[in-house]
């Protein structure tokens, strides 16, 4: 009876370091995911904090990556990969992320967007009011494409000289 007790005694005194011989004891998987919402949520003011203040290195960092990101886009099976990924988180994600994140975050986007848009477009609406189109004919008339294609010619030049592939 002494030994029975005995070995009940033992065994409870080991129950802490049964993790250390037998299996892992590890958080589950509700208890994770909740510690890292809780966590990661409270953190968006610190995020941007130290996102903004590291703008230089990763500006740094990004155009020294040219040759990698080339690499990795021009990679073999580049094609099948990105279709498998699209394939793996299926349309339900998609709309699952549309609902849950991006449709509150568009709103704020586009505002915090307007200097961007502004700048961005204030080239091509220069170059379009800079034009003087070729006269309007009759509808239907095929000479009307003259005009469109007036716009396409200059809208594309200027594409091609903000990228500096024309030098300018």
């Amino acid at each position: 009876m002494k030994r029975r007790i005995l070995n009940i005694l033992t065994f409870i005194l080991m129950l802490p370091l049964m993790p250390i011989f037998g299996a892992i004891k590890i958080k589950t998987v509700e208890a994770s995911t909740d510690k890292w919402k809780t966590r990661a949520g409270g953190a968006a003011a610190e995020y941007a904090e130290g996102a903004e203040a590291s703008a230089d290195l990763w500006a740094r960092n990004a155009a020294a990556g040219a040759d990698n990101w080339h690499l990795a886009v021009t990679a073999a099976n580049i094609k099948t990969r990105f279709s498998r990924g699209i394939a793996r988180a299926g349309p339900a994600k998609y709309a699952r992320k549309i609902r849950d994140v991006a449709m509150d975050r568009f709103r704020p986007g586009i505002e915090a967007a307007d200097i961007d848009y502004k700048a961005g477009v204030e080239p091509y609406f220069s170059t379009i009011a800079a034009l003087t189109l070729p006269a309007r004919k009759p509808r239907g008339d095929p000479a009307n494409y003259n005009r469109s294609e007036a716009v396409g010619k200059a809208l594309n030049a200027k594409r091609l000289a903000l990228l500096g592939a024309t030098g300018g």
